[in-house]
Order: C-alpha cells, then sequence, then structure tokens
C-alpha cells in the first residue's frame, strides 16, 4: 500500500518567510530531504497530533513529535510522576517526582521546541469526552496501557475518520499499527472481544523492559510524522510485532472484518459504548466497595500479626521475594495457588499480599470459589507495607 497521501492534512505550504529564520536553522536537517523540505516542514507546523497517554509510549512520542516541528501537540493524562516510572518514561526526572505529568512534559517540551503549541488535556479518556478531544486533531496516536482506553480511541477515531496509530507494550515484547477504518481494518478487526479481566497482566505486575518503550514510541512517532506528510508505507492492513530478546520483527497481514461491529458491512456500533462494562470490568464504584470490604491496611495487619491472629501468604513470584519480603510470610505464588490451597488452614484468618494489592485480590476470589471464607487482602501490598510500617523492606 504505497503513500496514503489522502491522510495529510490538507494545509497550505506558504513561503519560506513563514518559518522564521530560527525555525529553518532548527528544522535544517529536514528541508534538506527531498521528500520533506519545506513543503514538508509547513505540513508539520500546520498539523495537530493527540496523544494519548504521557507514559512509557507517550515518552518518546511526544519528544519527537515536538522535536520534528508538529505545530500542535495534545497530550491526554491525568497521573502524576512516580519513582517507578523513570525506568521508562524519560520524559521525566528525578525531580519531578509527585509532579502531574502534563506539567512536567511541558516544561520539558516547551524547552525541546518552544516553537510548538503544546495542549494539556488533564483528564482521563472516556466517551463524554474523548469524540470532543479527537475530533480536535488529524492524527490520533494511541500510548495506553488498557483495553477501556484503547477500544474507546480506537471507536471514537472510525467515527470521526481518524487515524489511529497503536502502540502497545509488555515485558520484552511491543506491537505497533496503524487502523484507519476508511482503507483498512480497525482495531477490532484485529481484536473484536477484549480478553477476560485478570487475564493479560499489567505492566506493573508483569514488568517490562525499560528500553522498550522507547523503540515502540519512536515507531508510532514514524508512522504519525508519514501520515502527515503523506509519505512512504504506512502501517495500515499490518502489525509490526518486536521481539527485543530475539531483536527480530515481523509483520502480521491484517484485514478489515466484514462482520467487524464498528467498520464492517453489517455494524451495530454507531456511538462510544460503556468501555468499562464492554471489558467486563465492574463499575468503579462496586469495585471499590467490594475491595474494601476485604482489603486490611499495613497498620492493621502489623497489629494482628504482632497477636498472632493471621496467617499472612505472598502470592507473588519467586523472583520478587528475592528483591523484599515481609517477615513470616508463607509464600505460594499466584499460580501456584490451586494447587496447593490444601496447604492453608480454612479455619484461620488468611492475609494475602503482594507487590501493589492487585494479584492478592485475584487471590481472594480464587479462594472464596475453592471454599475458604476467612480471607483479607493487604491494600497496597508490600509498597504499603514498606511506606507505612517497614521502611527497611525495599521498595521496588
Amino acid at each position: 500500500m504505497r503513500c496514503m497521501r489522502h491522510h495529510a492534512p490538507s494545509h497550505p505550504a506558504g513561503d519560506p518567510h513563514a518559518l522564521s529564520p530560527a525555525e529553518l536553522l532548527r528544522y535544517g536537517r529536514h528541508l534538506v530531504l527531498p521528500e520533506v523540505g519545506l513543503e514538508g516542514q509547513m505540513k508539520l507546523k500546520g498539523s495537530s497530533v493527540l496523544v494519548v497517554g504521557a507514559g512509557g509510549l507517550g515518552s518518546p512520542l511526544a519528544l519527537y513529535l515536538a522535536a520534528a516541528g508538529v505545530g500542535r501537540i495534545g497530550l491526554v493524562d491525568f497521573d502524576a510522576v512516580d519513582e517507578s516510572n523513570l525506568q521508562r518514561q524519560i520524559l521525566y526526572g528525578t525531580g519531578d517526582v509527585g509532579r502531574m505529568k502534563l506539567e512536567a512534559a511541558r516544561a520539558r517540551l516547551a524547552d525541546l521546541n518552544p516553537e510548538v503549541k503544546l495542549e494539556l488535556h488533564p483528564a482521563a479518556l472516556d466517551s463524554t469526552n474523548a469524540l470532543d478531544l479527537v475530533g480536535l486533531y488529524d492524527v490520533i496516536a494511541d500510548g495506553t496501557d488498557n483495553f477501556p482506553t484503547r477500544y474507546l480511541v480506537n471507536d471514537a477515531c472510525t467515527l470521526l475518520g481518524k487515524p489511529n496509530v497503536y502502540g502497545s507494550i509488555f515485558r520484552f515484547e511491543g506491537q505497533v499499527s496503524v487502523f484507519d477504518a476508511r482503507v483498512g481494518p480497525c482495531y477490532r478487526c484485529l481484536y473484536p472481544a477484549p480478553p477476560p479481566p485478570g487475564l493479560v497482566p499489567s505492566c506493573a505486575e508483569g514488568g517490562v523492559l525499560g528500553v522498550l518503550p522507547g523503540v515502540i514510541g519512536v515507531l508510532q512517532g514514524i508512522e504519525v510524522i508519514k501520515l502527515l506528510l503523506g509519505l512512504g508505507e504506512p502501517l495500515i492492513g499490518r502489525l509490526l510485532v518486536f521481539d527485543a530478546l530475539a531483536a527480530r520483527f515481523r509483520e502480521l497481514k491484517l484485514r478489515r472484518d466484514p462482520d467487524c461491529a464498528l467498520c464492517g458491512e453489517r455494524r451495530s456500533i454507531f456511538a462510544l459504548i460503556d468501555y468499562e462494562s464492554f471489558c467486563g470490568l465492574k463499575p468503579h464504584e462496586q469495585a471499590v466497595a467490594m475491595a474494601q470490604q476485604v482489603e486490611i491496611s499495613a497498620l492493621e495487619l502489623r497489629r494482628r500479626l504482632g497477636r498472632g491472629e493471621v496467617l499472612l501468604v505472598d502470592v507473588r513470584e519467586s523472583h520478587e521475594v528475592r528483591i523484599a519480603r515481609i517477615e513470616g510470610a508463607m509464600h505460594i505464588p499466584l499460580g501456584a495457588l490451586p494447587g496447593r490451597s490444601g496447604e492453608l488452614d480454612r479455619d484461620r484468618e488468611i492475609v494475602l499480599h503482594c507487590h501493589h494489592g492487585i494479584r492478592s485480590l485475584r487471590a481472594v476470589d480464587l479462594l472464596r470459589r475453592s471454599g475458604f471464607a476467612k480471607l483479607l487482602s493487604l491494600r497496597g501490598g508490600i509498597e504499603a507495607w514498606s511506606r507505612d510500617v517497614d521502611p527497611n523492606v525495599p521498595r521496588y
């Protein structure tokens, strides 16, 4: 599929005076490329991109789009910078810990290229605001890490006729594609339905190689710029998969699904939907209420351990236990729990813990289905124990 020039925004190229002397100097390496030149640089200056998520993928993506001279860049995020982000989210430094990501990103990107207009959207993208935000930009770049938002971005882009530059990462593998239902498949053509909740661990649970988001985010940046300039062969109808351990790329051909509910011949989706429900996730308020019923704080756990009232079970993996552990905890990895539940006393109150309190809630649910009744989960996991009880326990 050769150069999709109709994707490039139709902005006038203008004349040399439309770029300031400082811009001519800044973008000199673009201007000497015949495929870009003055006209191409003016296209970039007149273009706009919405980056959804200012994390591992959004960091290199935003940096390179700003450096390239994309005239207007929107960033959507609502998180603060955490120390654990610094391993891969290169927009931020140690001094940014605790700041809102968008404020830290504004400072870094403005320093990188003050010619670019930055538009910050400090909110979660959802069904109430997605169409309004997506409609403001030429190209959308999805740097999110959860299925509800991926489907939301895809649906909003498809409904509005916008290209969606998709990227995802997990452990040592990443994926990149361009979904544009006007000329090819959409994300739903590849994944008609989301995986069952909890089947695919998050990066916080499963980990991610710190440099991997750089590779995938830069590839997303290349695709965005190709679309804006109308150059080359965009990854429409192709999924590029990168295996970092093997240092190998492979390409999968994608086809539009004629039965796709969003872009197929007999489509059934004509508006944004409830993506939390679609992905099988309980409403936030209900999930919080259920968690509160079975959670115990680190301070309360310390009190009850001191009295010998509970059995503490660590459901993390063995390599995590070597990093940090709570003294006296019994170790049964979550995956081994079904086969080893017989080692636990059903008559005793059991507190399960993991890293952040997510896997331990799954362990509670699993043991409940096996007939256990006296179960609690440590809220915030060993992270909360280190922060609130014993700072000698390393955080990771």
